[in-house]
């Protein structure tokens, strides 16, 4: 980690969240960041989706909502890195404060309620970056005036030709309603408009809510299949509040994402392996920060994972730390590339075993 970084970090964190996260953003942008100079070893390779990754770590959606930091985002050592939420007006988001630390649980609950400046701005900065990594696109709807079936399509065909892969936002709980999409009927109609609009679109992705029940999740899953999209993202944040939290801030309304939704976010992402029966690529998300972490979701079915709290409280260093364990279980273990042990826990996880 770079000693500027190192120096960074420890003030951030006694910061307000939000002007915290603010401040990461420009000196990101400004490259005062730790980029990483080491190659990735090759049993870290992986293609997911028609995509090649140098490694199968990727930062979430939420870190980087206007696409303004990717070009040092890319360097820092991910495999992937994926921008947004972003909405078609621009928006201010919910009141402030609405994003706050639990420190003591290494988590973070945020109401934000897609605060972006709009898919114009957002593709003026996307369209000319040259992409050292797969650049995902998160999209979402406005708050007031949405109409659903019109705004996704025409969000995709801003960030179709720009973007390598697109990832429709249906699981935030912070804007009203937006969870009511994921429902098979409002799902089908969303993706079928996507289709007819761009026949010819870049990978499509569906993120899903941890809450959802089984059922639910399966008739995502059979939509999904449905429609030709490429893949499910598992989990977006929870509104569930797990036993034990300490952060004087957990019963703050918003979405809970870091270590305490680890075990939930996992659980819906082996059952979505069983699920799909190898008919959908899935990203695993919820928890992560370690190698073990990270293993654990590839057990349980994912081919790409993706970070946000750890980025968020460790920086830079939480992904060279999560990828040189990664390399090292796999060589322990006598295993040549990552894909091969995907979904080989999956079922026993399913079960909540």
């Amino acid at each position: 980690m770079a000693p500027l970084t190192a120096l960074a970090m420890p003030l951030l964190r006694r910061m307000e969240a939000e002007r915290a996260h603010k401040l990461a953003i420009l000196a990101i942008r400004l490259g005062m960041a730790a980029e990483n100079r080491t190659a990735d070893p090759p049993s870290l390779a992986t293609t997911v989706a028609g995509l090649s990754f140098s490694n199968p770590i990727g930062l979430a959606a939420g870190f980087d909502k206007d696409a303004v930091a990717l070009r040092a985002l890319m360097r820092m050592g991910f495999g992937f890195v994926e921008a947004g939420t972003v909405t078609p007006l621009p928006q201010p988001g919910n009141p402030r404060p609405r994003l706050f630390r639990l420190a003591e649980d290494g988590a973070v609950i945020n109401r934000m309620g897609f605060n972006n400046a709009g898919i114009a701005a957002f593709a003026q900065r996307l369209g000319p970056l040259r992409r050292i990594v797969p650049v995902g696109a998160n999209i979402g709807v406005n708050k007031d005036g949405a109409d659903p079936e019109r705004d996704y399509p025409a969000l995709l065909r801003a960030v179709a030709s720009i973007a390598d892969y697109v990832t429709v936002n249906v699981s935030s709980p912070n804007t009203p309603g937006l969870r009511d999409l994921q429902s098979e009927a409002r799902l089908a109609a969303i993706l079928a408009a996507m289709r007819e609009a761009v026949p010819d679109a870049p990978p499509i992705f569906v993120k899903v809510a941890p809450d959802l029940s089984l059922d639910g999740l399966e008739a995502v899953v059979e939509t999904a299949v449905a429609h030709g999209i490429a893949g499910l993202i598992l989990t977006n944040t929870t509104i569930s509040r797990p036993a034990g939290l300490q952060g004087a801030a957990a019963l703050e309304t918003g979405g809970l994402s870091g270590r305490p939704l680890f075990d939930l976010s996992t659980a819906m992402l082996a059952r979505a392996f069983v699920m799909a029966r190898g008919r959908l690529a899935l990203i695993g998300v919820g928890g992560v920060g370690s190698g073990a972490e990270a293993l654990a979701k590839l057990h349980a079915g994912a081919d790409l994972v993706q970070v946000y709290t750890a980025f968020t409280y460790g920086g830079p260093r939480v992904i060279a730390r999560i990828k040189r364990d990664l390399a090292r279980a796999l060589k322990t273990a006598g295993v040549p590339r990552i894909s091969q042990v995907v979904g080989i826990e999956a079922e026993r996880l399913a079960k909540g075993v």
